[in-house]
């Protein structure tokens, strides 16, 4: 694993615009100077070897994930994920069920040297995912044009629709996303899903999940047309939905409204998850320590909240290295996790997105950034295969 500097491509901003990728947060170099959110200025190299070894990791990360659901579902242990009690049967039927999944993207710590460390799953509604799938293709094939890319995302998420149409209801499928979110990033994504989906054959519809209308009547959801809807991928955390008269509709209207991600993902996407991952593999190479509500004998932690996003409410414990981001988060309660600082090179903090479509590995996306804790402030760089 190696970093790299080379110039941009002179119109490399109308090329990723084209592409969709219109949103950006300004990123930040070591200096305090602005940067482009995608910057192409860099981009890492990896061995085929590196790959093969981090394309496993990924595949046992999600086996031994569904393991650790199906180990909280069967022992009850919804409290420790900070979950209303009402929507606990609804988890478990959910699980039993099967609700088909679609992608998900693990983060880990990863230099080269050793293995990589899980340091969370997201696993509910994740972004930065048509940089990982389109932009960096777009890359790499007008920088490196006999290069190479972990990067099957794009094809892997057409043939995951394919699967799952069969078990849907009908063939339409609505996309939603939150108005509320300003950067604009949940609905490129929401847009992105549309498009595979679109590909796969499915008949697809989108809209703000605020314009979804409720029939009190025939008790169902509606789209702007008064249309009903059955099948709906949300770009909107279960946890927030859950909160209100809406998220009730969609917990006790299940499996006839068919939500994507399945409710049973609530588990996946909570940090909780991570310290039931050590419970159950002690020592585990690819896992850090990891402990619900105290740190335990950990005297260098990291303190996240189990529902805690872009890297807010984050507190470091450690020698010379004490830092903490503020944020809406934590009431639900925190886990503790061994600190173990992300690699540095050039000084720069690199965190792997590792893509899961299904089951399946399916690409990697790098996110840089300045401080130890990579938060909506990072930048997004391409990466290659190279020989050895």
């Amino acid at each position: 694993m190696r970093r790299r500097t080379t110039q941009r491509r002179p119109d490399w901003q109308a090329k990723v615009e084209e592409l969709g990728l219109v949103f950006g947060i300004p990123a930040r170099y070591p200096d305090g100077s602005h940067r482009p959110y995608w910057d192409e200025s860099a981009h890492y190299e990896f061995t085929h070897d590196e790959v093969l070894s981090l394309e496993a990791d990924v595949e046992l990360m999600q086996s031994m994930c569904l393991d650790a659901i199906d180990h909280v579902i069967t022992t009850e242990r919804f409290r420790d994920f900070g979950i209303p009690e009402w929507v606990w049967p609804h988890i478990a039927e959910s699980w039993k069920r099967g609700d088909p999944h679609l992608y998900g993207r693990f983060d880990f710590r990863y230099d080269g040297s050793g293995p990589a460390k899980l340091l969370e799953y997201n696993a509910d509604t994740p972004t930065s995912l048509l940089e990982a799938a389109v932009v960096q293709w777009n890359w790499l094939t007008e920088c490196h044009e006999d290069g190479d890319q972990w990067n099957s995302i794009h094809e892997k998420l057409v043939e995951r629709w394919t699967e799952i149409s069969e078990r849907l209801a009908t063939r339409e499928v609505h996309f939603t996303w939150s108005s509320s979110d300003t950067s604009g990033e949940d609905n490129l994504t929401s847009a992105y899903l549309q498009e595979t989906a679109a590909e796969a054959g499915l008949d697809t519809i989108g809209l703000a999940i605020e314009e979804v209308g409720w029939d009190e009547l025939l008790e169902r959801f509606v789209d702007l047309e008064e249309a009903p809807m059955e099948s709906v991928l949300k770009i909107y955390p279960w946890e927030w939905m859950v909160d209100d008269d809406f998220g009730k509709h969609a917990v006790n209207t299940l499996p006839r409204t068919q939500w994507i991600e399945p409710l049973w993902k609530m588990l996946l996407s909570n940090k909780a998850l991570l310290a039931v991952l050590w419970e159950m593999y002690p020592g585990h190479p690819n896992l850090l320590p990891t402990f619900l509500d105290d740190p335990g004998l950990l005297t260098e932690y990291v303190r996240k909240p189990r529902l805690g996003r872009e890297g807010s409410n984050i507190q470091i414990v450690a020698p010379g290295w004490e830092t903490s981001t503020g944020g809406v988060y934590g009431h639900e309660g925190f886990v503790y996790q061994a600190f173990d600082p992300l690699p540095q090179f050039d000084g720069l903090r690199p965190a792997l997105g590792a893509w899961v479509v299904g089951d399946q590995s399916a690409g990697l996306g790098i996110r840089e950034t300045v401080g130890l804790i990579t938060d909506d402030g990072a930048a997004f760089v391409p990466h290659r295969i190279v020989e050895s």
